[in-house]
């Protein structure tokens, strides 16, 4: 995904820098704040993406977000610790673009991000280009696995599940989160689903490995 522009403001210090680290890891540009009347002050220089926090010194992210959509449409996540049902209402009624109750993984959060920016952004390439993972090709952009020259037969969801691991190599990912980028914020079913899903892509590419993180999710080694 290209080099996007960040404004993350949230008050917990160490919650910000962590969030940061992983969306750094990403390759974007991370400014964080943790007042509100310090990130109106750039409100003027808008980035591809704002990530609030409700509850924020000097300016709350209710106000802000107002301030944000007076001055055009840039895309906003809103994260709360407070009654979610309630500020998930609100920050939508107002114009949030997506909405994410703590405590949340950072992750997932990432995952959200680079659904909402591809969504947004979607001339804003390079794509990730087609890749070879132990004799499989995959292509993520013609969402298209190969054994050598076989096309292999794929569910939509086996086909979000395997792009998400491999393009994620070595990366721990939790059940919620593959839950959120193959099923999407709306999915109420069981987490066995993955489950489900896990152990069919298994069976049709043996030659990936598809490990267990037990009580958590599961990660795609290199090899």
């Amino acid at each position: 995904m290209s080099e996007f522009n960040v404004f993350l403001v949230e008050d917990e210090q160490n919650l910000g820098e962590i969030i940061k680290a992983y969306m750094q890891k990403e390759g974007w540009n991370v400014s964080h704040f943790t007042d509100g009347k310090k990130a109106y002050e750039k409100i003027e220089e808008p980035p591809h993406l704002w990530i609030l926090d409700i509850m924020l010194p000097g300016m709350d992210g209710y106000q802000l977000l107002k301030s944000i959509k007076t001055k055009g449409d840039t895309p906003v996540i809103f994260i709360s610790a407070r009654d979610k049902d309630l500020d998930k209402v609100l920050g939508l009624e107002l114009g949030s673009d997506d909405y994410l109750a703590k405590p949340f993984l950072p992750e997932e959060l990432v995952i959200r991000a680079k659904k909402l920016l591809k969504r947004v952004y979607p001339e804003a390439g390079p794509e990730v280009e087609k890749f070879t993972l132990n004799g499989y090709t995959i292509d993520p952009v013609g969402r298209a696995v190969h054994d050598g020259d076989e096309l292999l037969e794929l569910t939509t969801k086996e086909l979000d599940l395997i792009i998400l691991l491999t393009t994620n190599i070595g990366k721990a990912l939790s059940r919620d989160s593959i839950i959120e980028y193959v099923w999407g914020t709306d999915y109420f079913g069981s987490e066995r689903a993955v489950d489900d899903v896990v152990r069919r892509v298994r069976k049709k590419l043996p030659r990936i490995h598809v490990e267990t993180l037990y009580g958590y999710g599961y990660r795609v080694l290199s090899s």
